[in-house]
């Protein structure tokens, strides 16, 4: 973001430089997607996204609630008694869930690693749902604390889209809370985030529209409001007639209606495109549907922005069908007098992982869905509508609803210039959830946002710290492995390192002594006011000195030792114990040099981010030591007769690449290493033909040249081809010449004619 507000300034260091939780929110068109954008890509905490549904998740950036945490679909009830229900609804209890529900090692790993939760759309997420979330993070982390002792960022508008608890699950949830959003959770109750609320607002510029919004979202709305919206009420009014005009309705047959008889009356040939999939994406993600209809003349939506250089269009922009071809869709912004191809976009289906090197949250991709990011706009549900923006609607929003939902509606306008009201709003039905206005009462005011900032801070950095030089657990693990050795054969393999392994116990065990003597003299040094910062830096410069060597060489003798132990067959068991104990004491390490930038930091008085707190020596550090081993073996081999490189249980590594690069940035890099066109599209989960629009971008772009990807005989030929080519459809000049050439090649040379002619 180029310029944050006051407010989500301090959200950001909130989350950056302190372990408190908070929840997010603010009136529709504050900028909370922007910031949570921003908050993903400057934290220096590993991250993990989640949402209450798969299109949620899926527009987040994250993974679904119950994928993350393996939780079954149904209610929960915070006890460890599992009681007995109807069969209509089905609940779990705190037994049910560490009896029945296993979790993979992946998952558990992810979960363990994460320092900062981000749950978007909660105001859709059940109060019985986030303390089983709450419980797992507990169960898995080994850590009593809210969330297990992870921070926890909460988006939402709690005056959107409520939760969807069915009666006969009420009748039971009611027993165990007072209401069913998220902040009547117990969790919440007993730990309440901070709430921060986003005030300036984007999408309106119109002060009176403004004003009517807010007394709609405050339950205030007057006689004088509704005069206000009712002077747009026009119930003859005919779509046809009014092109970019978009209807808002309350259900999805009406909608589906209202488009699928307006494609129908439209004249001309009806295409058909499908979306193309790759492995895993299931159908109930499907960000739009698989099979999109058009015709020329057809209204449309986009529902993704540009991600292009030219940004020319963005979510919720309309336009309409200018020309179709088999390979070809073309738009046409009539306002702005401007015709553009559109190309087809990817979406992810992902999952975290651990990498196990660095130690940090990435994602790994599962399956794409590619396809053109347009649908049918005559209609839209309210519910579809949420986190679009119009310039123009008609509403038909007679028949309210749900608690938030004609503001939904109405807040989707830029302003009233573009409304028009298919029928009268009436007071009846616009009143919002009770509980969702008393707890908006709880909202910080900036006076207690700063100085709980202050003091939030100086609170993340002692326990940081604390938790640093806190190695009490790293030591009982050694002892846990030292005693295992008792119970093993004396000719077996592992009862050969019996004595190296006592060495390394009490290696660590002395080190714990000192640890906690330092961790008294920060509890002194934290206690006293004013804080003390540069003497906090000096005393723990010292300390870091004292220790660091040791720990270094901790890991670097048990890395070998792993090295050794991978060679030999039929001792998997010793060698996942040795990788356990090499985890734990890699992120002691890891934390501690993290730890010393943090001091550093803070001491100087810069900003708490990714590019400050993450660097090159961390995220390297146990590939470097792989690396000194690697070259000690090739100098002077192991006491096994085998190839160096040989391992019995480490898993292949499959070669990823950073996903939050943009997709075309992905692809150059894997054609930088030379692999071909049909080789990325394999590793990247993705069709050829998405590839090879891929390099028609790089292309046009000028990062790699026409002659890199076709032969001089199909460039010189293209040439004639192309002599008296003006821009027009290629699909024309597809049909004249046949299969002569393939689509992607009249694409990729298309993309070079500025560079040619």
């Amino acid at each position: 973001m180029n310029s944050l507000s006051a407010v989500a300034s301090y959200t950001l260091k909130f989350i950056n430089q302190t372990n408190k939780s908070v929840f997010l929110t603010g009136k529709a068109g504050t900028g909370k997607t922007t910031l949570l954008k921003e908050i993903i890509k400057t934290t220096h905490k590993n991250t993990a996204v989640v949402a209450p549904t798969g299109i949620a998740a899926l527009n987040a950036g994250g993974v679904t609630i119950h994928s993350l945490f393996q939780l079954p679909f149904g209610g929960f009830i915070p006890d460890t008694i599992a009681p007995h229900f109807k069969d209509t609804v089905k609940f779990e209890s705190k037994s049910t869930l560490s009896r029945h529900f296993k979790m993979s090692a992946v998952k558990r790993n992810v979960i363990r690693n994460i320092e900062l939760l981000v749950i978007d759309e909660v105001s859709m997420l059940r109060a019985d749902l986030l303390d089983a979330i709450d419980f797992m993070m507990q169960s898995v982390r080994r850590n009593k604390l809210p969330f297990g002792g992870a921070q926890v960022l909460f988006i939402g508008d709690l005056l959107q889209l409520p939760p969807i608890v069915k009666p006969e699950e009420w009748d039971i949830l009611r027993k165990y809370y007072q209401g069913k959003f998220f902040f009547h959770s117990h969790v919440v109750q007993q730990n309440p985030p901070l709430y921060i609320e986003l005030d300036k607002i984007y999408r309106q510029t119109d002060s009176e529209f403004i004003e009517v919004l807010n007394n709609l979202r405050n339950n205030t709305i007057t006689k004088s409001d509704l005069s206000i919206l009712n002077q747009f009420v026009n119930p003859d009014f005919d779509l046809k007639k009014n092109e970019g005009f978009i209807t808002l309705t309350t259900h999805n047959r009406k909608a589906d209606s209202i488009n699928s008889e307006a494609l129908n009356e439209l004249e001309g040939k009806s295409f058909s495109y499908k979306a193309q999939i790759v492995d895993d994406f299931p159908d109930k993600i499907y960000p739009v549907e698989d099979n999109l209809e058009l015709k020329v003349g057809a209204q449309i939506m986009f529902i993704k922005n540009d991600l292009s250089f030219e940004k020319n269009y963005f979510n919720g922009k309309m336009g309409i069908i200018k020309y179709l071809s088999k390979d070809e869709i073309t738009v046409e912004f009539t306002e702005e007098k401007k015709t553009i191809e559109v190309e087809r976009y990817e979406w992810q289906n992902i999952r975290y992982k651990v990498n196990e090197t660095t130690k940090e949250i990435q994602e790994e991709v599962l399956g794409t869905f590619t396809h053109y990011p347009i649908k049918l706009a005559w209609a839209i549900t309210v519910h579809k509508s949420q986190g679009l923006t119009f310039d123009k609607a008609a509403l038909d929003v007679s028949r309210v609803f749900q608690p938030g939902q004609a503001y939904v509606a109405l807040s989707r306008l830029r302003s009233l210039k573009g409304l028009v009201l298919l029928a009268p709003i009436q007071m009846n039905g616009l009143s919002n959830d009770s509980d969702v206005m008393l707890y908006a009462e709880q909202k910080a005011s900036d006076e207690y946002i700063q100085k709980s900032l202050e003091q939030e801070t100086k609170n993340y950095l002692f326990n940081y710290l604390k938790a640093t030089f806190d190695w009490q657990d790293l030591a009982q693990e050694w002892r846990n492995h030292r005693f295992s050795y008792k119970e093993e054969a004396p000719k077996s393999p592992k009862s050969k390192y019996a004595k190296w392994a006592e060495n390394q116990s009490n290696k660590i065990d002395n080190l714990v002594v000192p640890a906690q003597n330092f961790i008294k003299q920060l509890n002194n040094i934290f206690s006293k006011e004013p804080f003390e910062v540069q003497y906090i830096n000096e005393r723990f410069q010292a300390a870091y000195n004292y220790f660091y060597k040791d720990l270094d060489n901790f890991v670097y003798e048990l890395l070998l030792k792993v090295d050794e132990i991978k060679r030999i067959k039929k001792v998997k068991t010793f060698y996942d114990e040795l990788n356990d104990l090499e985890d734990t004491q890699t992120k002691t390490i890891q934390r501690l040099m993290k730890a010393k930038l943090l001091i550093e930091m803070v001491a100087s008085g810069k900003e708490i981010s990714k590019e400050n707190l993450i660097s090159e020596e961390i995220l390297s550090y146990k590939a470097n030591k792989l690396k000194k081993i690697k070259d000690l073996n090739t100098v002077k081999p192991g006491v096994f007769d085998v190839d160096p490189d040989v391992s019995y249980y480490e898993p292949k590594v499959k070669k990823s690449k950073e996903s939050k690069k943009p997709t075309i940035e992905i692809t150059l890099e894997f054609w930088k290493e030379n692999h071909t066109i049909k080789e990325i599209a394999t590793i990247r989960k993705l069709t050829e033909t998405t590839i090879s629009s891929h390099f028609a971008k790089l292309i046009q772009q000028e990062y790699i040249a026409i002659e890199d990807v076709l032969s001089a005989e199909k460039i010189k030929q293209l040439q004639v081809l192309f002599k008296y080519f003006k821009g027009e459809s290629l699909s024309e000049l597809k049909e004249t010449i046949g299969d002569k050439f393939s689509w992607e090649e009249l694409k990729l040379y298309k993309a070079s004619l500025k560079e040619i002619l």
